[in-house]
């Protein structure tokens, strides 16, 4: 069942109901005609029973030339004591309607029995009478051909016109299955025809504002995003084949020139140191790249344990302090005492020390590392008193080999964001750049205090 196309179960499943529906309808419809018909069979019964019950009571007339007679198709008996016929219409003289039980309990009140009269079901009621001081039974009586020729006629409409409705019914909701999963088929169809090779290409939308537009406007969101991902995964292999090979154009070029003079033990000696520093920035960018893979698949480890927030800092500013003062600037850090941060100590340092350099290396001033409580969050900020970033930039500064223009683009490959970024989220945080309201660069590790 499962493997039949939607369309297929749409219209079974809506001919099954359809069934069940006809039938039950069929069936009441059936039902209240029949106690109808039997209710004004009764309602007849009972005005009959009472006329010729006044009728016996004149006792100047008979049921022979009464207006209960054979002209209505009924039929009446009066019945006395030992179960003798009194009076009766033509053709019911003879023996008694009931038989000796039916009249004893028709004697005491009034009572409905069913007999075959004359090749004919027929429902009687009997009631007692009392005329002439005696006391009777009057007994009346109508066909039930009448009823049975009814239900047997709308039987036969219900059975030979329920099969037609329920074909109709059932390919009317096969026409409306199709034409309500057309819009799914034209959207398969071109999904066949997209691909990493036609780019901009998006699933056609229905005009109707229902739940397949609705599907069809995510399914183009998710297209959106794919080909973003892959134009960035594309950008990442080019920057990354780009990084790679200029270290290794420098060390080639210099190992020519160490081969071209192989007798020269200075120019051996400044390859070998070239080579070395090249060989540094590629093993760098290569960590680079192997922390930000891993964070994209959810793979980076952490090792967590609490880690003071001012010693943090504190080893921050210490590791660098002293390039900043053979650049002539300062370090400052400012903490509460007593915060304290639940993470990877050596991944939060990377992520300041990220920072920091970017700070010495483009800002200006003394670089600020602060450390504050907001909201129940703990923020960790680094900030200079530089150009800032270019306003184009702060949107995309933390891209992978994004770099900003102006004095920030002088170095690097464009990774160190990135990787403070990817920290922060492998954290449960987030990472933000700003530029501060008096002038500089800000950013933000914002993480979770548990």
């Amino acid at each position: 069942m499962s493997r039949l196309p939607i369309r297929i179960r749409l219209t079974l499943a809506f001919t099954l109901l359809m069934a069940v529906v006809l039938a039950a309808t069929g069936l009441f419809v059936y039902l209240r005609l029949a106690s109808g018909l039997d209710r004004a069979i009764d309602q007849g019964l009972r005005t009959r029973a009472a006329d010729v019950a006044a009728l016996v009571r004149q006792s100047d007339t008979g049921l022979r030339e009464g207006r209960n007679g054979q002209a209505d198709g009924g039929l009446a008996q009066v019945i006395g004591s030992g179960g003798r016929v009194i009076d009766a219409t033509p053709g019911n003289a003879g023996q008694p309607l009931l038989t000796a039980g039916q009249l004893a309990q028709a004697r005491l009140h009034a009572s409905w029995f069913a007999r075959t009269v004359g090749g004919q079901r027929v429902r009687l009621l009997a009631v007692p009478a009392t005329a002439q001081d005696q006391k009777l039974v009057v007994v009346v009586g109508a066909s039930l051909e009448p009823r049975a020729e009814t239900l047997g006629d709308l039987r036969g409409v219900l059975l030979a016109g329920g099969p037609i409705a329920l074909v109709l019914a059932s390919l009317a909701g096969y026409l409306l299955a199709a034409a309500a999963l057309r819009p799914v088929e034209r959207m398969s169809e071109r999904a066949l025809t997209i691909s990493a090779a036609s780019p901009g290409r998006r699933l056609p939308v229905p005009a109707a504002d229902d739940e397949v537009a609705r599907l069809g406007r995510r399914l183009n969101e998710m297209l959106a995003r794919l080909e973003g991902a892959l134009a960035r995964e594309r950008m990442l292999v080019a920057n990354a084949s780009h990084e790679l090979r200029t270290p290794l154009s420098l060390m080639k070029t210099e190992i020519e020139l160490a081969l071209a003079d192989p007798e020269s033990a200075t120019a051996l000696a400044a390859a070998l140191r070239s080579a070395g520093e090249e060989t540094d920035r590629l093993s760098q960018l290569t960590d680079d790249l192997l922390l930000l893979a891993r964070a994209d698949s959810g793979e980076l480890p952490l090792r967590r344990s609490d880690v003071p927030t001012a010693e943090l800092l504190g080893t921050i500013a210490t590791r660098y302090r002293r390039r900043a003062e053979d650049a002539g600037r300062t370090i400052e850090v400012v903490s509460p005492p007593g915060l304290v941060v639940r993470g990877d100590r050596l991944r939060l340092e990377q992520a300041l020390a990220n920072l920091v350099e970017n700070s010495l290396r483009h800002g200006a001033g003394a670089v600020r590392l602060g450390a504050a409580e907001q909201n129940g969050a703990l923020e960790l900020q680094v900030s200079d008193d530089g150009d800032g970033f270019p306003p184009e930039f702060v949107a995309r500064a933390f891209e992978r080999f994004s770099r900003a223009g102006g004095a920030r683009a002088a170095a690097g490959v464009g990774l160190g964001l990135a990787i403070v970024d990817a920290i922060a989220h492998a954290h449960g945080g987030a990472a933000t750049a700003a530029n501060r309201p008096d002038g500089g660069a800000e950013v933000t590790l914002r993480l979770p205090r548990s």
